[in-house]
């Protein structure tokens, strides 16, 4: 195992946010917060990820003040005075830990109902009225058979409203104290549904070519940024994959990622959160460069890579096979980020195993046995 000596444990600036180190807890839905609101028990949870020697927390997707931006009521909102002065709690028991944490803003757009019971009088957001194509996914066949169904595009009243909600989400995020603020750009949701072109077939400012694609996260950036300022940082989750199909690409080539990824940097992005099944799976085909990496070679920007570290399997084939064994990726993880090719490294399934997982990486200990402590700890 590696030790202090790594570039894992170098600190990091960006803008007012200073970490002490590499690691992220990278966000994941628990929905633990009844109608929304963060109770102590979320205080509590993040609290001994930041006491473990976690440098930076991203909290699991937080809703934005609109009526279709999740379907389960058991995931926190970033509106309402109880729900922010929840969150108030949180950043307070997170800082006296010694950690940092952002908000992770999250609108499922196309996906709205995979969740739970919804309204179904209610317009879920799809660019253009469509799920997506249907190809490798881990959603319920009867979910995806009722989701495949048309439903209107979005128009100019509801891309002016989502953006407004993000917005509003970024300043409530800067007045309870958050440190920064995170998008959910990925996995087939809002943002990643006007990048996907299966999911976008507009031909008007919002869609057609990939400038006109990538117009509306670029909006909801900028707007972000005019509300939390010049020091608050930015990151911005983007995939290749969709939960609606794991096949699917927003970029064939880096030259169309280079497009997407500059123009989100251009409007106000810091750090660009590339999502992958793992963190060292080459992006493109004849090159061993990650999708982290390219983001970095294509912008310059820091960058976060994510997916099965410490594990042997992605997070879908565990889903589907119910394993999820050890893999010894460590090393390549310290080769990589040595090198240069990102700059922070975003852990989910480990940090639900070991609270204290920067520190037990420190300490030179062994990974926890993931299927084992999850089990034990029943996520705590």
């Amino acid at each position: 195992m590696i030790g202090t000596d790594s570039p894992l444990f170098r600190p990091l600036e960006i803008r007012s946010l200073r970490v002490s180190n590499r690691i992220v807890m990278s966000p994941m839905t628990r929905a633990h917060s009844p109608n929304g609101v963060p109770k102590e028990n979320v205080a509590d949870y993040y609290r001994r990820r930041a006491h473990g020697g976690t440098g930076l927390i991203v909290t699991e997707g937080v809703a934005i003040e609109h009526e279709t931006a999740v379907d389960s009521p058991s995931v926190p909102r970033l509106h309402g005075y109880d729900a922010l002065e929840g969150w108030r709690r949180v950043v307070d028991a997170v800082h006296d830990a010694g950690g940092r944490i952002i908000p992770q803003l999250w609108h499922v757009g196309p996906l709205w109902g995979a969740m739970g019971k919804v309204d179904r009088a209610l317009k879920p957001m799809r660019p253009s009225g469509t799920w997506g194509a249907a190809g490798s996914t881990s959603y319920p066949r009867e979910y995806v058979s009722r989701a495949l169904k048309p439903t209107a595009p979005m128009t100019e009243d509801d891309i002016a409203e989502v953006i407004a909600a993000y917005a509003g989400a970024a300043a409530n995020a800067r007045a309870v104290g958050f440190d920064g603020v995170a998008i959910h750009g990925g996995h087939g949701y809002l943002l990643d549904s006007f990048l996907w072109r299966s999911t976008n077939t507009r031909d008007d400012a919002w869609g057609g070519d990939l400038e006109r694609r990538v117009a509306f996260p670029c909006a909801v950036v900028a707007a972000i940024r005019a509300q939390v300022g010049p020091d608050m940082p930015i990151v911005f989750r983007f995939s290749q994959h969709k939960q609606q199909d794991y096949s699917a690409r927003i970029a064939d080539n880096p030259a169309e990622l280079g497009v997407i990824l500059r123009a989100l940097v251009d409007a106000g992005v810091d750090v660009l959160d590339a999502s992958s099944r793992r963190f060292d799976l080459p992006a493109f085909p004849g090159d061993d460069l990650s999708l982290a990496g390219w983001a970095k070679k294509l912008t310059g920007a820091t960058t976060m890579a994510v997916g099965s570290v410490g594990l042997g399997t992605s997070l879908r084939t565990s889903r589907i096979d119910g394993v999820a064994a050890s893999r010894n990726n460590i090393p390549e993880l310290e080769r990589r980020m040595s090198i240069g090719e990102f700059d922070l490294i975003a852990i989910g399934r480990l940090h639900l195993a070991d609270p204290q997982l920067a520190n037990t990486l420190q300490r030179k200990s062994e990974l926890p046995d993931y299927n084992r402590s999850v089990h034990e700890s029943k996520l705590i």
